[in-house]
């Protein structure tokens, strides 16, 4: 099939540069003369995709390949889908403009449960069938990674294998499986999922076999093909790869738009909600010198004038005041130092001091918790007066606002703990007027608590919407006398959210029920139809209330229990039950380890590392090959073995 022809629809469509390709970066090969094609697929639309590293860093990677190519797919909106519908125009690439289902490998980035109504529409659009079962072809192989991907059970009907934690290393091993396999006429997809299965951080729902018992619990999940781990592993890389060098430059304006430098991965703060916290361990930053060395690299391939600095907790890093000091001394003022997250801290606003361009206007806390006991069970352990101090720091450095961020429905919180929340905004808020008069903002934002997998939370139950309305009625309230806005997120949207974070594989038929009645962009607050959830859920006789308001047993079977993310479920537990007596545990950073399990996880994996050296230096001795042993033998790679 040729490329699709978009002339006569693109001119009927709000922001068609979502759809056009040729960016500047972007990567074009030769798609007739390149074995294996690739397409990564976003289930959201061009302006949130186009701002997540994770795709970035793959694509770059995977281009870098001789014999493979790899092409960019978003979610249309909802303008450019009627249109493509109506004019019969497949789901297509942004670079050389083919059909979905011509690629051979189709991978799905799951950063968010909501996008997974779009996973659906996405492989609809493509003109494949929903359900892995009726893809009977090998190829496309669809896969799915990304931190949805840890508990796969709710898209397990409709994914071929999912890829769990990093993918650096592993997206090769998919490839390459997937090219040796093309390359010698394969034509049995069982035995195409079978190789598949045989690498590490590799899961094919199936090969395993869910048992319930009659209460709804799960009893047993279990490996039903030799080829099939019993207890799928993460896949960790031991070092951040200086990636991406050469970001794609958007033509339209997008939710990040700036070059965004991974500085560090994972973080040990152990906060008890925090899946993130948990499922990136272990913690891996880049020294000053290789953010220096890689933000030259990508100013010069971009032309941005801002750096954010990413990490789950920036100033956490050991070398973040030498970084943005040598950052500065590099680059002067001809560009703007952002970091997304930051602690709760004077030293935090001394750094953002440091960064902040001629006009300073938001800085952003997250207390989480307003009382000093709710932020003990949680494992936040900072005090008002740390607040205050940060607070006090901020606005005398010439911050005229201050964003407070809280959740509401924590376990174990009561009225007492939210009219804590009122208080201390009211506290912050006197201190700007100080400093800045009626100009002083201070905002309260907060979220819903939503039990996540793997985090020590994973036990809790979330709060009802009749749970919520009085500890949001004594927020909107409250915070309206003390002169602080507020902000509030509608419950239906976490109580979908907590449904398919910890839904089992019964999940996809509610799914794919609630597509079928329209159900996508449930991200998007606008678009999402609780009614039409509510009515894929009676259909399937299924209750969101057994997903999401119910607290677990304490040695009850999750839907991702047999998934291995190296934080062992018995450290989780330790943490839940801490939690009750309000003891916390220390960052193991900076303390001796907690045994939480990713130590055993590093160990093996670079085990596993010296042993593919050694199996790879023999075999170069065989072939008398001269030439020095690289970690990776990609076009571009500076990384040699530890």
């Amino acid at each position: 099939m040729t490329a699709v022809d978009l002339d006569r629809i693109l001119p009927r469509v709000s922001k068609p540069a979502r759809y056009s390709g040729g960016e500047w970066n972007c990567v074009i090969k030769d798609w007739s003369h390149t074995p294996l094609r690739v397409a990564l697929a976003y289930p959201d639309v061009y302006d949130i995709g186009m701002s997540n590293l994770g795709l970035a860093i793959l694509y770059e990677i995977l281009n870098q390949e001789d014999g493979v190519l790899c092409e960019r797919v978003y979610a249309p909106w909802m303008d450019m889908e009627q249109a493509m519908r109506h004019e019969g125009i497949p789901l297509f690439s942004l670079e050389t403009r083919h059909p979905l289902g011509e690629f051979d490998v189709i991978g799905f980035s799951l950063s968010y449960e909501l996008t997974y109504t779009n996973v659906l529409n996405m492989l609809d659009l493509a003109g494949l069938p929903l359900l892995a079962a009726e893809r009977r072809r090998p190829l496309p192989l669809v896969i799915a990674g990304g931190s949805g991907a840890l508990n796969p059970e709710p898209l397990a009907d409709f994914i071929d294998a999912f890829a769990l934690g990093d993918g650096e290393e592993l997206v090769l091993d998919i490839v390459n499986c997937a090219r040796r396999f093309k390359e010698r006429g394969g034509r049995s997809k069982r035995q195409l999922l079978r190789e598949l299965a045989a690498i590490e951080g590799i899961y094919v729902p199936r090969f395993c076999d869910v048992r319930y018992h009659a209460d709804g619990i799960i009893a047993e999940v279990k490996a039903v093909d030799a080829a099939a781990s019993p207890r799928p592993r993460k896949r960790f890389v031991p070092k951040l790869l200086p990636l991406p060098r050469r970001p794609i430059v958007p033509f339209v304006q997008i939710v990040h738009d700036r070059a965004g430098i991974e500085i560090q991965r994972g973080c040990t703060q152990g906060c008890r909600f925090c899946q993130a916290g948990m499922i990136y361990r272990p913690r891996l930053e880049r020294t000053a010198k290789e953010v220096v060395a890689l933000a030259r690299e990508v100013l010069a391939s971009t032309g941005y004038r801002e750096i954010s600095l990413l990490s789950l907790s920036t100033t956490d890093h050991s070398q973040i005041v030498p970084m943005v000091r040598a950052l500065k001394e590099e680059f002067g003022d001809g560009i703007i130092i952002s970091m997304p997250s930051l602690r709760v801290d004077s030293f935090s606003v001394d750094v953002a001091e440091a960064v902040a361009g001629p006009g300073k206007h938001a800085i952003t806390f997250a207390p989480e918790a307003g009382s000093q006991r709710l932020r003990l069970a949680i494992n936040k352990p900072m005090t008002e007066e740390d607040v205050l101090r940060a607070a006090e720091a901020a606005f005398s450095h010439g911050w005229t606002s201050i964003k407070l961020y809280f959740m509401v429905g924590l376990p174990s919180e009561t009225l007492e703990d939210v009219r804590g929340i009122v208080e201390l905004a009211a506290r912050v808020k006197e201190i700007g007027r100080r400093y800045h008069r009626g100009r002083a903002r201070v905002r309260v934002s907060t979220s819903i608590f939503v039990p996540k997998p793997h985090s020590p939370f994973q036990w809790a139950r979330q709060n009802s919407a009749e749970e919520l309305g009085p500890k949001h009625d004594l927020l909107r309230i409250g915070c309206k006398r003390a002169g602080v806005e507020f902000s509030w997120e509608d419950p239906e949207h976490s109580l979908l959210e907590a449904v398919i974070s910890r839904g089992d594989r019964r999940l996809g038929r509610v799914i794919q029920r609630a597509w079928q009645l329209g159900c996508k962009f449930d991200a998007w607050h606008e678009e999402q139809d609780w009614g039409r959830w509510q009515q894929a859920f009676q259909e399937c006789g299924l209750d969101p209330g057994f997903y999401a308001h119910r607290e677990r047993g304490l040695f009850e079977k999750f839907p991702w229990s047999h998934i291995d993310v190296g934080v062992s479920e018995a450290y989780l537990r330790g943490q839940w039950l801490k939690m009750a007596k309000g003891e916390t545990t220390a960052d193991c950073y900076k303390k001796p380890c907690n045994v939480c399990g990713v130590q055993r996880l590093e160990v093996e994996a670079c085990l596993a590392k010296v042993a593919d050296l050694a199996l790879r230096r023999r075999g170069e001795r065989a072939d008398h090959l001269e030439e020095p042993m690289q970690v990776s033998q990609r076009p571009g790679s500076h990384e040699t073995p530890a």
